[in-house]
């Protein structure tokens, strides 16, 4: 293992969406296993890269033996990029409600689930970090109940049922403390619903609002547990362009602007332009063929951080590692570098 970061060296935190979600259980485990598969090799180099000193990974499957996630960190090692701590919950994404959440007359389909997935585990969250991680100091906010938030915009007409058991989380609300020489850095994780793939009734994009909600709420006080302790850093995929795109964006620049955070507006350097959009490509995080850029990952430090760089990795295109970062995902690494207090 290399050197820890002093206390008073930036920590450079990410989180990226690496697209390792597959069709099924095991597949992931597979796929690291054979050791053969261009988008893994690709996701390794970018890694190397990046040198985060600690990643949130998103749309990861999860395993409850975490085999996934050690095969996913021996082929790091092995390319020099060493993270000897880890972490991974079972994420809400394929656990079966029992009812029709989307009305399409079956019971058991991936969006009856709390949070749409093919099987349960599919698409969660793993962080990976070269400092140690407080495990059994976590907090998993990720059976809060959608009900129970203020203001909740849950779409009328929901079965009285399954309003007394959905999630609010589509992935996963994680206060997971980093251990730093000056003490312990909080890191707030999740990842959010897409707010389309819906009907009129707009649940994905309403829980999309309110999944940037609880954060607010959260930082505020204004729930049933205690706010994080500072300093922290809030981070993940929230699905949503403050600026484009659909969905309900007043839920996402309510968080940005919130007074407990700062936002460091990472850029990248990807050289090119929307001219259909209102929003700085720079800002984006991924690409669509049909959309074009969105910012929907971000990496949000604590008001009580010094931020010292921040950037999106995304370069020009003439960069021979835009090849890799094609095909390792279509979203691109998000990271900042902090100082602690």
């Amino acid at each position: 293992m290399g050197a820890l970061p002093l206390a008073a060296e930036p920590l450079r935190i990410a989180t990226w969406n690496v697209g390792l979600d597959r069709k099924g259980p095991g597949l992931l485990v597979n796929d690291l296993a054979k050791g053969d598969d261009p988008q893994i090799a690709a996701i390794v180099r970018v890694a190397v890269a990046l040198q985060a000193d600690v990643l949130l990974l998103t749309a990861v499957d999860y395993d409850r033996g975490g085999v996934a996630l050690q095969l996913l960190a021996d082929r790091m090692a092995a390319a020099g990029l060493d993270y000897p701590h880890r972490f991974a919950l079972r994420p809400n994404t394929g656990l079966q409600t029992g009812f029709d959440v989307d009305g399409d007359g079956r019971v058991g389909d991936p969006r009856d689930a709390q949070g749409f997935g093919l099987f349960s585990g599919q698409g969660g969250m793993a962080i990976l970090s070269r400092l140690p991680l407080d495990s059994a100091g976590a907090r998993d906010f990720s059976g809060f109940l959608w009900r129970d938030l203020p203001g909740a915009l849950i779409p009328d007409g929901t079965d009285p049922g399954l309003r007394d058991i959905q999630r609010l989380a589509t992935t996963g609300f994680w206060d997971v403390p980093v251990l730093t020489d000056a003490g312990p850095l909080h890191l707030l994780a999740w990842h959010a619903t897409p707010p389309v793939f819906d009907g009129p009734e707009d649940r994905n994009g309403r829980r999309n609002h309110d999944e940037a909600a609880f954060w607010r709420l959260f930082l505020d006080g204004a729930l049933p547990m205690s706010p994080p302790e500072t300093p922290f850093v809030l981070l993940g995929d929230g699905n949503l362009d403050p600026a484009d795109g659909d969905g309900l964006r007043q839920g996402i620049a309510a968080l940005l602007s919130h007074p407990a955070l700062q936002d460091p507006q990472p850029r990248g350097n990807p050289a090119r332009t929307d001219p259909a959009q209102t929003g700085d490509p720079a800002l984006d995080t991924v690409l669509y063929a049909d959309l074009g850029g969105l910012r929907l990952d971000y990496v949000l430090p604590s008001a009580s951080l010094t931020v010292t760089a921040a950037g999106v990795l995304w370069p020009d295109a003439r960069d021979p590692l835009m090849a890799d970062l094609v095909a390792a995902s279509r979203h691109f690494p998000v990271w900042v570098e902090v100082t602690l207090p």
